[in-house]
């Protein structure tokens, strides 16, 4: 009387997939991504420490080896969903097809078991990837989280990977985390629940603001990918005007600059 169940998906058809859980009478199915919105790694400026560590994490899961799920957190704008698209693009380099990179919406956590049971039998590696993962109060979606990623019976699939990015490095707002402590009758025990779901990624990586030199160093290597033809003086000038009417400096600040630029200059960007 029950419905078949879906049909295993095919993960040889793309590198990068977007996960759709079941809703509305539709069954849950992977979207394949013709392409994936990356830069070249070498491109990012500043976070040479991070992309070391999450490069040889991901090269290591790529070749079958073990491996660490992995949060990058900290400061806006500072190429951690970049890094982490741009790592999978150089793993695939490196071990062809070896890595499938699949989005999962933040909303959607609640139903990542249901993405580990389909991933589990799966012949290729995935990363499961969610973007700005944080909770809110009153949020209880970390729990499946947190017994998703290490607690479970089962626990993780070895051909699975979970990444996250994050501006918060317990996925917490303070107030959350404060208001805890304040009303419960053992804060220590209320505290440890909720910052212990960051103790599940076993690589924490940090990204902090930019200064001026690393800032110059973003621009420079964008505009040296494009080959605009500005000088260094006129480069450098415009990038702090434009990081001053920003009001900040990082990477998201100087590759909107240099898209200012380009579209200036009359130099069409890559298809």
């Amino acid at each position: 009387m029950a419905p078949p169940p879906p049909p295993r998906p095919d993960l040889k058809g793309a590198d990068a997939f977007v996960w759709h859980p079941a809703a509305a009478g539709q069954p849950a199915r992977l979207a394949p991504v013709p392409r994936v919105a990356a830069v070249e790694i070498s491109l990012l400026q500043g976070v040479e420490r991070a992309k070391a560590l999450l490069l040889e994490n991901t090269l290591r899961f790529a070749r079958g080896l073990p491996a660490n799920n992995a949060m990058l957190w900290g400061a806006r704008g500072m190429g951690k969903s970049s890094l982490v698209k741009a790592t999978h693009a150089a793993a695939n380099g490196e071990v062809p097809g070896s890595l499938a990179l699949i989005e999962i919406q933040r909303e959607d956590i609640r139903s990542l078991p249901d993405l580990l049971n389909i991933l589990r039998d799966s012949p290729r590696r995935s990363l499961v990837f969610c973007d700005d993962l944080s909770f809110e109060r009153e949020d209880q979606d970390y729990k499946a989280l947190k017994s998703v990623l290490d607690g479970g019976i089962e626990g993780r699939p070895a051909n699975v990977l979970f990444y996250a990015t994050s501006n918060r490095r317990h996925l917490m707002a303070r107030d959350m985390i404060e208001n805890e402590r304040s009303t419960a009758i053992n804060p220590g025990e209320a505290v440890e629940e909720k910052v212990s779901l960051s103790d599940r990624f076993g690589l924490w990586i940090g990204f902090h603001n930019a200064d001026q030199a690393t800032y110059f160093a973003m621009v420079e290597a964008y505009a040296a990918s494009l080959k605009l033809p500005v000088s260094a003086e006129e480069l450098h000038r415009g990038a702090v005007e434009w990081s001053v009417t920003r009001g900040g400096r990082s990477g998201r600040v100087a590759w909107q600059f240099i898209l200012d630029l380009a579209g200036r200059l009359g130099v069409a960007m890559p298809g």
